[in-house]
Order: C-alpha cells, then structure tokens, then sequence
C-alpha cells in the first residue's frame, strides 16, 4: 500500500514509544498570489520603457591659422575662369598711292616718296619708260589727288588693313565707272596689297579682281631702281600681257 509512516489514533499496548517528531504536523504551504490590480490599472496602456538621453551634439569651432588668412576656399570657387585675352589692335598702314591713266589702262602707282610725281623725278622717268616700251602714251593723265592712308592721324574709326583696302577697291571702281578701263597696273606693294588682294609673291603676273578685273601686279617704282635685275622679269611679264591692252586700243 506504499505507506511510509502510519501513526494510531489511540495509544497501543506493549507498543514501542513513538518519535516525537513524527507526531508534529507540517504547517500547510501557501501558495504565491498575485495581485489583484484595480481594473482602470488593467486597462491602461502599457507605459513605454523610458529611453537613454540623447548626447546633444556640440559644434566645435575650428581654430583659424596664426596668421590671419582665409580659409581656403572649395576647389569650385578656387578655379577662377581664365583671363580674356584680347588681341593687340593692329596699326593703320602707311601708304600713298597716285592713279594715273595711258590710253585704256589705270595705273595705281606707289608713291615713294608720298609726295607727287614730278616731271624730273627718277621714279617718274622710269615709269614713262615703261609706257613707251609697253605701246601705251608715255605721258599719263593723274586722275584725282594721291590716295593717302591713314585718312586721319587721330581718330577712333577703323583705319585697319581691311578698312584700307575697302577704300582703295572702292576708290578704283568709282574711277573705273567714271571711264571704262581695259587694264590695271598695280605699282608697288601697297596697290597690289590693298587694291589686288596679294603680296609680293604675286610680282609679274596677272590677277583677277572681283569687281575691278584683270589687273598686273608689279614690284614699285623705288625697288626696281634699287635693284635693277627685277627689270628682267618685268620686261618678260609685259610681252606676255601687252596683247590685252594693245587689242582694246585698236
């Protein structure tokens, strides 16, 4: 029956004394409650966990260099746009240039000296040889008063090369309307520059000029007495030419 201790409810004869400790009853355990909470406690919302302070953020102040210049500025604003560079104004030409007309030809001839011709003037003389050895009258007509550049010494127009040779092409038509020409010598490198357009490479040919016509580039007056072995090269260039002018005249 499994029981360990059995105790009489009355005394037994002849029965050995019981243990005092086995008659104590044990006190009777108590069982843990928990408490009864008020029902407003029960139904209020659970009170969230309290959180950790935030650490306030402390800006601290960076310190400025001893000797006082400023901080330096972002790599944007550091890269300054580059400097515009504005091209050099180019001076005026100088030049002085004289038409004249033989026959049916216009003459633009570099004035070497900047002065007029003169009838004892080598530059003179030389150029009526060149007349006569190319058929035409050796005695030529000045048309108008010589064609000198810059217009003005002081002025703020433009004097360029471009306006200089806008004059002296137009210069050349008006003249040109005024008596039709069959043909135009250029003198000198002034009037092939600024009335043919070329350089002196073009010396001793033939060129076409947009609303002047054919034109012959030759070197000046002063050059080809300077040095005379030019005079070679002129002569050859004007036999291939000569035709052009000696057809119109006829």
């Amino acid at each position: 029956m499994q029981v360990v201790n059995w105790l009489p409810r009355t005394e037994l004869p002849f029965a050995a004394p019981s243990r005092p400790e086995l008659l104590e009853t044990p006190e009777p355990e108590v069982e843990a409650v928990a408490p009864v909470l008020p029902a407003a406690a029960a139904h209020a919302p659970a009170q969230p966990a309290a959180r950790p302070a935030e650490r306030m953020k402390i800006e601290v102040p960076r310190p400025t260099p001893a000797t006082g210049r400023p901080a330096a500025k972002p790599a944007e604003d550091a890269e300054e746009a580059p400097p515009v560079v504005r091209p050099a104004p180019v001076p005026p030409p100088r030049f002085a240039l004289q038409l004249l007309r033989a026959g049916r030809c216009l003459l633009l001839v570099e004035l070497p000296t900047g002065e007029p011709f003169q009838s004892r003037d080598p530059a003179y003389l030389l150029l009526k040889d060149m007349l006569r050895a190319a058929g035409l009258p050796d005695a030529p007509q000045i048309v108008g008063e010589p064609v000198r550049w810059p217009l003005l010494v002081r002025s703020s127009m433009d004097q360029g090369p471009e306006a200089a040779r806008d004059f002296v092409q137009g210069f050349l038509s008006v003249r040109m309307e005024e008596a039709p020409c069959a043909f135009v010598w250029l003198i000198g490198l002034p009037a092939v520059r600024f009335a043919g357009e070329a350089d002196a490479e073009a010396f001793n040919r033939e060129l076409q000029i947009e609303g002047l016509g054919p034109a012959w580039a030759l070197p000046g007056l002063e050059l080809l007495m300077e040095e005379p072995q030019r005079k070679g090269a002129v002569w050859q260039a004007m036999r291939r030419l000569m035709a052009r002018w000696k057809e119109s005249n006829e």
